[in-house]
Formats: C-alpha cells, structure tokens, sequence
C-alpha cells in the first residue's frame, strides 16, 4: 500500500520497477538496478523476461513519489551507465558508494549503513 518501502537489489530493481506500475508504495530503494541487457551473455538470457520490455514510467513515477539510487563505483556485474539510465528516467540522481562492488558479501560488502540511514530520514 502507500506506507510500503520497497529495497530491490540488482535485478530486483527491474522486478519492482515492474510491480509499480500498477501498485502504490512509499518509496523504492533501487540498488545496483538496470533496465536493460547489461551485456553479459550469462546474464542477460536470464535476465531477459524481466527487461526486454518498455516500462511505464510515468505509471511508476505517480505511483512511488520517492526514490533512491545506490551504485558502486567498482561494480563489476552491473556498469554505472546501467543505473544511470534509470535514474534518468526517474528523474533523480545516483548516490555513489565507494568500493562496495555488486553490494554482496562476495565484494566484502555486508552491511549498508548508508540504505539504513536514508530509510530512518524518510521514516522521520
């Protein structure tokens, strides 16, 4: 509903991106998120079903009225350009987080100190 906060990490920023075209929500935490092939053959067959698709991005925007951007700058699954592209469609800028990588524990990266704190300013 209204008050929910959504957190979408990598492909799961597409996925929620999708949802809220037709659900309302509070806010969107969208981190390491792409729209598009991020081309890695690996991936983007995967991935396809879940990007290979026109957003409804003015459904989006009226729907969730609050959005929040996180990118490494030394994530080497996702390019920087990928996030870009959706804070550019959202209308908003990137907040760069240095060396958290993909944001995974594999990156050496476990804890999100900065996603906590935003989400305490917005919850007030």
């Amino acid at each position: 509903d209204e008050e929910t906060i959504l957190i979408g990490h990598s492909l799961g920023c597409a996925f929620i991106l999708t949802l809220l075209e037709n659900h309302k929500a509070k806010a969107c935490f969208l981190i390491s998120g792409f729209i598009d092939f991020i081309d890695n053959p690996d991936f983007d067959e995967i991935n396809k079903t879940f990007v290979d698709r026109d957003f409804d991005w003015q459904k989006i925007k009226e729907n969730c009225k609050k959005f929040f951007i996180y990118h490494s700058d030394n994530d080497h699954t996702v390019p920087l350009e990928k996030a870009e592209k959706v804070a550019e469609k959202l209308g908003i800028g990137v907040n760069i987080v240095k060396g958290a990588g993909h944001f995974n524990t594999k990156a050496g990266y476990d804890k999100f100190p900065r996603l906590l704190e935003d989400i305490k300013a917005l919850l007030g």
